[in-house]
C-alpha cells in the first residue's frame, strides 16, 4: 500500500476543495417567471343616438302631423310636449293647435341625446267681418239735401242745385228708395196762393232730379203751402227755412 505523505495530501485537499468552488460559482442562477398581464378595462358604454322627424312639417289648424323616430343605446325615451314616453323606435300622430317643437330625448347607460322635429300650424285668418248694413234712414237724413227758394219764386237756386246734386248721388246708390218732395211757403200771402207756389216748388225739384238721371217714378209730389212751417217766428231767418222742397222717405 502506497502511503501518500501528508503534505502532498494537504495540497490534493485544497486543490479539490478550490475545484468544487470554481465549479458552482459558474452555474445560472434561475430566472424568475413574469407576473400575469393584467386584464384588459371594460368598455365605456356606447353614447345614445336617436332621430326626430315630422312628416308633414306644416299643417293647417286641425290637421295632423305624423312624428317618426328611431334610437341606438337608449334605455328610455321621452318626446315632449304632451307625447311622454315611448319605444326605441316607431311613430305617433299630434295635431297641435299652434306652432310646436317636439323634443325626444334618449338616454342610456351611455348618457343621454336629444333630436328636434318643429311641426308649423297655419292659422287661417280671421273672417273678414262684413260691414253691419247702414241704416237707411239714418242715412237719409244725413245726405239727403231739401232746396230752398227765394220769396215768391219756384226756381231753383245755385245753392239748391247742389243740395239736388248730393241728393240725387245718394237716391242713385240706393236704387230701391222713394221720396215724396213737400212743397211748402211761409206764412205771407193766403192759403190758396201758397198751396200753388207749394206744388210748383215741389215740381221744380222734381224736375231737376230727373234731369239729373232720376227715375220719375221714384218720385211724388204734394204741396202743403204754409200749412206744415218749419218755423213759427215772423222774420226773414224764419221764412226762409219755410220756403223749400222738403224730401220724405216713401214707405
Amino acid at each position: 500500500m502506497t502511503v501518500v505523505s501528508r503534505p502532498l495530501y494537504r495540497a490534493l485537499l485544497v486543490a479539490g476543495l478550490v475545484a468544487t468552488i470554481f465549479t458552482g460559482g459558474c452555474k445560472k442562477k434561475p430566472v424568475p417567471a413574469p407576473p400575469p398581464p393584467a386584464p384588459a378595462p371594460a368598455p365605456a358604454p356606447a353614447q345614445p343616438t336617436v332621430t326626430l322627424s315630422a312628416n308633414p312639417s306644416s299643417i293647417n289648424r286641425g290637421e295632423s302631423s305624423t312624428l317618426s323616430w328611431t334610437s341606438t343605446n337608449a334605455t328610455q325615451l321621452s318626446i315632449a310636449p304632451g307625447v311622454g314616453t315611448v319605444n326605441a323606435e316607431g311613430s305617433t300622430a299630434v295635431t297641435p293647435s299652434d306652432s310646436t317643437a317636439y323634443t325626444i330625448t334618449a338616454s342610456g347607460p351611455g348618457g343621454s341625446a336629444n333630436a328636434t322635429a318643429r311641426v308649423t300650424v297655419n292659422v287661417p285668418p280671421p273672417p273678414v267681418q262684413k260691414a253691419p248694413e247702414p241704416d237707411l234712414n239714418e242715412l237719409f237724413l244725413r245726405e239727403v239735401r231739401d232746396a230752398y227758394f227765394d220769396f215768391n219764386k219756384a226756381d231753383i237756386r245755385p245753392d239748391a242745385r247742389g243740395a239736388l246734386t248730393k241728393t240725387a248721388d245718394f237716391l242713385r246708390n240706393y236704387p230701391q228708395i222713394r221720396v215724396t218732395i213737400e212743397g211748402h211757403c211761409d206764412e205771407r200771402g193766403s192759403t190758396e196762393y201758397n198751396l200753388a207756389l207749394g206744388d210748383r216748388r215741389a215740381s221744380a225739384v222734381k224736375q231737376y232730379l230727373v234731369s239729373l238721371g232720376i227715375s220719375a217714378d221714384r218720385i211724388s209730389t204734394v204741396s202743403f203751402g204754409k200749412e206744415k212751417p218749419f218755423c213759427s217766428e215772423h222774420n226773414e231767418t224764419c221764412w226762409q227755412q219755410n220756403r223749400r222742397g222738403h224730401f220724405v222717405r216713401a214707405q
